[in-house]
């Protein structure tokens, strides 16, 4: 057997180098998704065993929550100053509700026309309330998500820490 040539020797340095690197390239993408993973998860609404509904404050300041409006999904944004849950007439198209009552909704970007739809389903995390009122008629947000307000609030003692809101059910 002859020993191997300068060039064998050379590609197979350059393999093994490429080799290294990928493999650290590919431990270093593992580590960032599972850090990545981590954090996702802390920012996660979660129950406690006495039903308190905990929703961690979001990078963007605000506080998010799963949930649904007569049962269509929905990603709410608790907005503590909306008099009713909202939603967009493309929202209310696919979660079935019937027309409401012509109301003027008062937006901070004036006034405009909309819808008032009483008796709705809601539920934010696992609090329900089965009678909402919801406005019909916000712009603004895509069609998943809605403005989580005073109508379904109201029914909740709401604790707002430096990083959490606290949702609890009232006695």
């Amino acid at each position: 057997m002859s020993p191997p040539q300068p060039q064998q020797t050379a590609r197979l340095g350059a393999v093994a180098v490429a080799a290294v690197w990928l493999l650290v390239a590919a431990v270093m993408y593992l580590g960032f998704e599972y850090l990545e993973e981590s954090r996702r998860a802390k920012l996660q609404p979660y129950t406690l065993g006495s039903g308190e509904l905990v929703i961690p404050r979001q990078r963007d300041g605000h506080f998010h929550v799963k949930g649904e409006v007569n049962r269509q999904p929905v990603v709410f944004l608790i907005d503590t100053g909306a008099s009713h849950v909202s939603v967009s007439q493309a929202l209310a198209d696919q979660a079935g509700l019937p027309a409401g009552s012509p109301i003027t909704l008062n937006t901070a970007n004036g006034q405009r026309p909309g819808q008032l739809v009483r008796g709705v389903p809601v539920r934010a995390g696992d609090l329900v309330l089965n009678d909402a009122s919801v406005s019909v008629g916000l712009s603004g947000l895509p069609p998943d998500q809605a403005l989580l307000g005073q109508s379904f609030l109201k029914q909740f003692d709401v604790e707002i820490n430096r990083q959490t809101m606290v949702l609890r059910r009232r006695p």
